[in-house]
């Protein structure tokens, strides 16, 4: 009886063991990496981390600076750089994952940061909100975009007419 009931105890420790396993980081997300260090700064809102990932910046819109050249745009390619190249960053998803391009969509921040805001609050970026993703946060955003343009901030005062239009 001893044997049977020891055996039994040793097969519930390895479920657990092995259900454990299999629990993810609860940081990590179905839908891609938690954190990742930012090999290269693509524009104003895209960036490669080292592992491979291409992220687009959610809720934002920068200047066009690769396969064209926007007013802001090479400004916003290096005020992103200023702020992430190299660095670890972490990564916040929404409700959609990737856009139609394959690049996985998110809320990238470094530290306490998060980039996508500083973006929109220094006028290297304009709102874009492609729903679902965005829908709690975009009057926040908006709020953040206005404020810019009233200060004449960036692409506001540089830019007509005005790339986000």
């Amino acid at each position: 009886m001893t044997s049977r009931c020891t055996l039994g105890m040793l097969g519930l420790l390895v479920l657990g063991s092995l259900a454990l396993a299999c629990v993810d980081d609860p940081g990590a997300s179905s839908c891609g990496p938690s954190q990742g260090v930012v090999a290269h700064v693509v524009d104003g809102d895209t960036i490669d981390l080292e592992s491979g990932e291409r992220i687009r910046y959610l809720l934002i819109d920068t200047p066009e600076s690769t396969t064209t050249t926007e007013c802001w745009g090479p400004e916003a390619k290096q005020a992103n750089q200023m702020l992430v190249e190299g660095k670890t960053v972490t990564l916040e998803y929404d409700v959609e994952c990737e856009d139609k391009y394959g690049r996985l969509l998110a809320y990238v921040s470094v530290g306490e940061q998060e980039i996508n805001q500083v973006l929109l609050e220094r006028g290297y970026a304009c709102v874009l909100h492609i729903p679902p993703n965005g829908d709690d946060r975009i009057d926040e955003y908006e709020s953040i975009e206005y404020a810019a343009q009233m200060l004449d901030k960036g692409l506001w005062a540089a830019c007509d007419p005005n790339p986000c239009q």
